[in-house]
């Protein structure tokens, strides 16, 4: 159960230290359907795991020189292994990018995001994005009147 904790950051409250409760308010608010993950503008969960068929056809590529190593395990690439890369042009060792995407869909290295299989994130994903590209749309017009 350590792992867990340690993994988001998170440790057990010191002496004086309580929890948020409106943070638990939210999350139960949340988890209930009475506010949506899109009002709040954020993700309540970890995010899901990479789908299965981007895994699968993630392309192998030889390393040309013996001076990069894995983001994940911080081992050297030989000089010729193949490796597995990411849109994003990150190589990882596959059993270590495998083991990766398996419990979240983005790349260590830069955090890009690949497709996942969970609707529910997805739809999330192309909101926030749109949401994103109104504000930028927003800010493009206001300073071309106002220039």
């Amino acid at each position: 159960m350590a792992e867990y904790f340690e993994e988001l950051g998170w440790g057990e409250y010191v002496e004086g230290e309580h929890p948020n409760h409106l943070l638990h308010m939210a999350r139960i608010l949340v988890d209930y359907g009475v506010v949506s993950a899109m009002e709040t503008g954020e993700w309540p969960w970890l995010p899901p795991p990479a789908a299965k068929e981007t895994v699968k056809n993630i392309p192998e590529v030889v390393v040309d020189n013996d001076s990069t190593s894995c983001p994940i395990c911080l081992k050297l690439f030989q000089k010729g292994e193949k490796v597995k890369e990411l849109p994003c042009r990150h190589g990882f060792h596959a059993e270590c990018i495998l083991t990766w995407l398996a419990k979240t869909n983005s790349c260590p290295f830069c955090r890009y995001e690949l497709p996942t299989d969970n609707k529910s994130y997805e739809m999330f994903r192309k909101a926030k994005k749109r949401a994103e590209q109104r504000k930028e749309d927003l800010e493009t017009l206001h300073n071309s009147m106002y220039r």
